[in-house]
């Protein structure tokens, strides 16, 4: 395994998989990239306690700012990389279906393996709106590595 891509969402969760993650690829050698998807901006104007040195937002969501949106996604992954403290940590931050991107991006950069955490949700949320780890699952040609994670 040459290539290690951990795929991060904006929940304090993330940083079980991104340190889970990063263990696992050096203990491999392994070069490592954070991505984060940008599916629906919403999200970022979530209150989040601040994990990992970042601090989150309270914005209500306008699609006018868009693009300060990207660049608020930018800086999330460049905070979590700078607090792991690798200059050699590479970061990229895409947009669309999560699963699609996460795959896209994974083959993209040749990532030999992808890590991702599975949140808890109950069977009625899976039935009705399936999870961004099925969707990985269901089509990758590259190996996942799954982090549980709890949300509380």
């Amino acid at each position: 395994m040459k290539k290690v891509l951990i795929a991060l969402d904006y929940n304090p969760s993330s940083e079980k998989v991104v340190m889970d993650g990063y263990k696992l690829a050096k203990s491999m050698g392994a070069e490592v990239c954070l991505l984060h998807v940008i599916t629906n901006l919403q999200y970022y104007g979530s209150q989040y306690p601040a994990f990992m040195g970042f601090e989150s937002m309270n914005l209500s969501y306008d699609p006018k700012i868009h693009d300060e949106m990207k660049n608020i996604a930018r800086e999330y992954v460049s905070t979590v990389a700078s607090h792991i403290g690798d200059e050699t940590l590479k970061t990229h931050v895409a947009e669309g279906d999560t699963a699609k991107a996460i795959l896209d991006y994974a083959k993209a950069w040749g990532a030999d393996l992808i890590v991702m955490g599975t949140h808890s949700h109950s069977a009625l949320e899976k039935f009705l709106i399936g999870t961004v780890a099925n969707g990985v699952l269901e089509k990758t040609t590259i190996p996942v590595h799954m982090i549980p994670v709890k949300i509380e």
